[in-house]
């Protein structure tokens, strides 16, 4: 069991799989040209596996890939299995634009993919573009919907950006109430990669956003995982959207400028780069790589320790902090 110097128990691995990516968000990476790098740069796969064969020992039960974009990865099916072969019990999901998504979705979900992570910034074609850099929305809801035939659990994620996709915030909460699929809004993130002057929504405002059309209570935060939740009721949703659940609707937000986001943060990430990131909003990381290259076992847990102890109390986040981490190699 790995457990950090303040008592919580680090059993969540996040793993980017490669910096490359088809998009160029405006919160992410939008200044970086769009042939960065070919697979041939990417870490291997079976040295990835390294490394998730010793965290499974040391009691992690759940683990999320990640990019850049993960589905870039041309044997990201095969790895998938690779890793539920090893632990059939682990809770294994997967972030993703999309774009590429659904001639994968039912692999994917045969391989032995539990969840999935979609971006949803808008479902407007020229707001995907403005967004991303890519006329890729045909594309997305393609993608959301081979997964929700497939039967994946999926969540939608929406980065509400002031003056360009903010009054969308309804429409997509909407989007997801229609089709029972959970939409979580998450807080612009400061960092030195992203386009200059965007500026995002905090929760509250977001919140207002929802609130001018429906009621809605706090939930709980989640057990695994960084949102706090909401619920509207389902006769609220059934009297303002006329469509009928069979329970209450949960959504939730995610935003790390709130002094209690780190108390039950229980993850850290292993970089396309092959290093060991204890805290997202910290620049300290572990070179990993070699380790995992040489199937250097010892060497690998000796430094997944060292990186479970340094993994500070909480983050530096605040509204003057601007993070210079490359979300597209942490997977964000």
């Amino acid at each position: 069991m790995l457990v950090d110097s303040f008592g919580r128990t680090i059993d969540y691995m996040r793993i980017s799989v490669t910096e490359r990516c088809n998009f160029r968000c405006a919160y992410c990476m939008p200044n970086t040209p769009m042939n960065l790098g070919d697979e041939r740069d990417d870490v291997p796969l079976e040295s990835v596996l390294n490394f998730i064969k010793v965290a499974i020992q040391e009691g992690v039960k759940k683990i999320r890939i990640t990019g850049g974009e993960p589905l870039l990865r041309s044997k990201i099916v095969e790895f998938i299995a690779q890793i539920c072969a090893l632990a059939p019990q682990i809770d294994i999901a997967l972030t993703t634009n999309a774009f590429l998504l659904a001639p994968l979705a039912k692999p994917l979900k045969e391989a032995g993919l539990k969840r999935i992570n979609i971006s949803l910034d808008s479902l407007q074609k020229d707001r995907i573009v403005c967004i991303s850099k890519r006329d890729g929305l045909e594309k997305i809801l393609e993608g959301i919907e081979a997964a929700h035939q497939v039967g994946l659990k999926i969540k939608l994620n929406m980065v509400p950006l002031k003056g360009i996709n903010a009054e969308e915030i309804l429409s997509i909460l909407e989007y997801g109430i229609k089709r029972d699929i959970m939409v979580r809004f998450i807080e612009y993130m400061e960092n030195s990669h992203a386009k200059g002057g965007i500026a995002g929504l905090k929760l509250a405002e977001i919140l207002t956003e929802i609130q001018a059309k429906y009621r809605t209570q706090l939930f709980e935060k989640e057990i695994i995982g960084p949102a706090t939740l909401f619920k509207i009721p389902q006769q609220e949703i059934k009297s303002k959207l006329g469509v009928e659940l069979n329970r209450d609707y949960v959504f939730g937000v995610i935003a790390p400028h709130n002094d209690d986001f780190c108390k039950t943060c229980n993850r850290i990430r292993l970089s396309s780069e092959g290093k060991l990131i204890p805290c997202l909003y910290h620049n300290n990381a572990i070179d990993i790589k070699e380790a995992m290259l040489q199937g250097n076992t010892q060497e690998i847990l000796s430094r997944l320790k060292l990186c479970i102890e340094t993994k500070p109390e909480k983050n530096d986040w605040n509204e003057n902090a601007v993070s210079q981490r490359a979300f597209y190699q942490t997977g964000g």
